[in-house]
């Protein structure tokens, strides 16, 4: 039996017509997507607590421990188990959801708009010290610690180059690089 190969042809205007097609396909697509910002979009994923519990609560793991140059997702890293323990735990869905009302209520009542969409940082933190006593917010701020700042993806961002036994220790790996320091 003869094998016969089949090639297919394209012409050179009918290649420009299909791409043409694909790339304002692809266009689409993304400018659907651009529409939600890139808060909503992460917070989107929080199936128990909700997007906007959500977002409030990555809005305010970022005005807790700032860090300009550190990405959402790092932050979102550190916030997401809370929805899935929010389904395991009724007390805790109850205090993060509870939270977080209090908080846009005093937003709603300064700003006239929740807490996640208050425009600076500054007006976000008087929010915070109102609420800094309270359990929810010594919850979200104990846990932030570990929850960021143990997440090996962050440690880089910072400088850290992680656990040195391994390799001998930090004596010889910049243990006294302190180029910072000024002379004396």
């Amino acid at each position: 039996m003869r094998v016969v190969e089949k090639r297919i042809t394209v012409s050179r205007r009918g290649f420009l017509k299909g791409s043409g097609v694909a790339a304002a396909s692809v266009t689409a697509l993304s400018a659907g997507s651009l529409m939600m910002p890139a808060r909503d979009a992460l917070a989107a994923g929080f199936t128990q607590l909700g997007a906007g519990p959500g977002k409030t609560l990555l809005v305010m793991a970022r005005d807790i421990f700032p860090h300009d140059r550190i990405s959402d997702r790092y932050y979102m890293l550190a916030i997401e188990p809370y929805d899935a323990m929010a389904a395991k735990d009724p007390a805790l869905k109850k205090l993060i959801l509870d939270g977080v009302a209090q908080l846009d209520r005093l937003a709603m009542a300064s700003f006239r708009k929740p807490y996640a969409d208050v425009p600076t940082e500054t007006e976000r933190l008087g929010l915070l010290y109102a609420i800094e006593r309270g359990a929810f917010f010594q919850k979200i701020k104990g846990d932030m610690v570990t929850g960021f700042y143990n997440n090996k993806a962050v440690w880089p961002l910072f400088g850290e180059e992680g656990s040195s036994w391994e390799k001998g220790g930090y004596v010889d790996r910049g243990f006294d690089d302190i180029d910072w320091l000024p002379q004396a």
